[in-house]
C-alpha cells in the first residue's frame, strides 16, 4: 500500500515537473550577419540552435533533418536585447507602507498576459530585470523574467536560475513617501543612510543569533531558536553575498555614500540604477567594482536629476565601470538598440561597444552572463533579427526568438497585438460607409473623396 501511494506520488511530482518545463525549440539561422558582441562581427554565418541552446556557428552548416530553417540573408543576428531596469509584467510595483520592505517580491505578482511583452519582443528584447518602485530605502525583491509571451503560467516568465536581486532607493522618492507623506523616516538625505545601516545592523544581529541557535543545537537538540523574520533573512541573505543590490540614484554624493556603507558591511556588489551623476564619480565606481545602468538622455524631469549628460554611458565605459542603458519604461523598451547607438555619438563608442550596453553589460549585472548577453556555442539561443543593423535608425525587428523559439515575427505580427483595450474608455461612435443613411452607398468602386464631399453636404442640409 505505502509503495503504491509512493509511486503516485512520483508520478504527481512528474506531472508537475513536466507543467513547469520551459519549451525550447530547434532552428537554423541561414547566412546572416552576425552580431556576437564578444566575438566580433561574422559574415555569411550560420547558427544552429539545438533544444534551445546555440549548438554550432559558422558558414555552410548543415541543415539537421526536420529543423526549420530561417534565412537572414541581408539581415543581421545579435543577441537578444535585456532591459536591465524594466517594471512590465506584473500588477504591483510599490509596496510603499514601511521604509524597508525587503520580505516582498515582485516574481508574487507576475502577469504572463501582459501584452507590454509581446511589444517588447517586437523591439528585440529578451529578457527584462522587473523591479520594486523606488518608493522604499529598501524596496522589495525583483525577478529576472524571460519574454515568452504566450505561456499561460506566471512561472514560465521566471528565468530559471537566475541570481535574486532586490531594489534600494536614495533620493527624493523613499524622502517624500515617507517623511513628507506620512512623517516618519527617511525625512531627509542623511535619514536614507541611517535605515540602511540600521536595517543592516539588525540583519547583522539576526544572523548572529541563528549562528549561536545552531552551535547550541550540536550540544542540545532541544536548544530553542530566535523568532523567524522574513524581512531580516532577506536582509541577512544580502550580507551573505546571496542578493544583488540594484539602487536607484541620482546624485554622486549618495552613490559615494552607498559604496562607504557597503563597504562598511562587506557588501561587494551592486548596480546603480539611473545614476545620472555617476559620471562625475566613474574612478571610484571603477575601484570599488560598482556597475551603473544609465539613461542614454532622460533628465530634468525631477530637480535632483537637472545635472546629466548624454555622455554618461561612454564616461562610465572609458572608466571601466561595467554599464548598460535601461528603458524603465514600456515604450522606451522596444527602442533600446536606438538608445543604445546615441553612444556613438555622444562618447564615440564602438559598435560592439555599444550593443554591450544592452546585451552581455546587462547581463552581467544581472549574474546571467555565463548564459545570455553574446553569441557563443553552449549559450542560450535568446536572438533577435534585424533588417539592418540594430545601430542604424532605419533598422526593423523581424524575427526575436527566446529558447530557441520565434516569439515574435513581424511577418505573422496579428493586428489586435496594437490595440490597446481600455475598458472604462467610453466608445466613440463610428460611421458604417457600406450601409450609410444616405443612400446605403458602399465604397467600392466609388471615388472617396466625392463620397466624403456628398455626405458632408447632405449633412449641413
Amino acid at each position: 500500500m505505502f509503495r503504491a501511494y509512493l509511486l503516485a506520488c512520483c508520478l504527481l511530482l512528474g506531472l508537475i515537473t513536466t507543467a513547469h518545463a520551459q519549451r525550447k525549440g530547434d532552428l537554423f539561422i541561414r547566412n546572416g550577419t552576425v552580431l556576437t558582441v564578444t566575438n566580433g562581427t561574422l559574415e555569411n554565418t550560420d547558427i544552429l540552435i539545438r533544444n534551445g541552446k546555440i549548438a554550432a556557428i559558422g558558414q555552410n552548416l548543415k541543415v539537421p533533418e526536420g529543423v526549420e530553417v530561417i534565412d537572414a540573408t541581408g539581415m543581421y543576428v545579435m543577441p537578444g536585447i535585456i532591459d536591465a531596469h524594466s517594471h512590465i509584467a506584473i500588477s504591483n510595483v510599490n509596496e510603499a507602507t514601511n521604509p524597508v520592505t525587503a520580505e516582498v517580491s515582485v516574481g508574487d505578482v507576475l502577469n504572463p498576459y501582459d501584452i507590454r511583452l509581446y511589444r517588447a519582443l517586437a523591439g528585440g528584447v529578451t529578457i527584462s530585470h522587473v523591479m520594486h518602485g523606488s518608493a522604499n530605502v529598501i524596496g522589495g525583491q525583483n525577478e529576472t523574467i524571460r519574454h515568452r509571451y504566450g505561456e499561460t503560467d506566471p512561472d514560465a516568465l521566471r528565468m530559471e536560475g537566475a541570481p535574486r536581486t532586490i531594489k534600494f532607493a536614495l533620493g527624493e522618492n523613499p524622502t517624500r513617501v515617507h517623511g513628507r507623506g506620512h512623517n516618519v523616516p527617511p525625512l531627509s538625505r542623511m535619514g536614507v543612510e541611517f535605515i540602511i545601516r540600521d536595517a543592516f545592523h539588525k540583519a547583522r544581529r539576526y544572523m548572529e543569533a541563528w549562528d549561536r541557535y545552531e552551535q547550541e543545537r550540536k550540544r542540545n537538540p532541544r536548544a530553542v531558536p530566535p523568532p523567524y523574520n522574513e524581512r531580516l533573512e532577506v536582509l541577512a541573505d544580502i550580507l551573505r553575498g546571496n542578493i544583488l543590490i540594484h539602487c536607484h540614484s541620482y546624485r554622486a554624493d549618495e552613490i559615494l555614500m552607498l559604496m562607504r556603507v557597503l563597504k562598511d558591511f562587506g557588501i561587494q556588489r551592486v548596480v546603480f540604477q539611473h545614476a545620472n551623476e555617476a559620471f562625475k564619480v566613474a574612478p571610484e565606481l571603477a575601484a570599488f567594482g560598482a556597475m551603473a545602468s544609465v539613461f542614454s538622455d532622460w533628465w530634468a524631469y525631477k530637480f535632483e536629476v537637472y545635472y546629466s549628460t548624454a555622455y554618461n554611458a561612454a564616461i562610465l565605459t572609458r572608466n571601466g565601470v561595467i554599464t548598460s542603458i535601461n528603458s524603465d519604461s514600456p515604450e522606451l523598451n522596444r527602442h533600446l538598440y536606438h538608445e543604445a547607438a546615441k553612444t556613438m555619438k555622444y562618447g564615440g563608442l564602438t559598435e560592439d561597444e555599444a550593443l554591450a550596453l544592452i546585451t552581455i553589460n546587462p547581463a552581467r549585472q544581472l549574474g546571467i552572463e555565463d548564459r545570455v548577453g553574446s553569441i557563443e556555442v553552449g549559450k542560450d539561443a535568446d536572438l533577435a533579427i534585424f533588417s539592418a543593423h540594430p545601430l542604424s535608425i532605419y533598422a526593423v525587428c523581424k524575427k526575436t526568438i527566446v529558447d530557441g523559439i520565434v516569439r515574435f515575427d513581424a511577418d505573422r505580427d496579428p493586428d489586435d497585438m496594437r490595440l490597446q483595450v481600455d475598458p472604462e474608455r467610453p466608445v466613440e461612435l463610428a460611421i458604417h460607409w457600406g450601409d450609410h443613411q444616405h443612400g446605403h452607398r458602399c465604397l467600392e468602386g466609388i471615388d472617396l473623396i466625392e463620397f466624403l464631399t456628398e455626405t458632408l453636404q447632405s449633412e449641413w442640409q
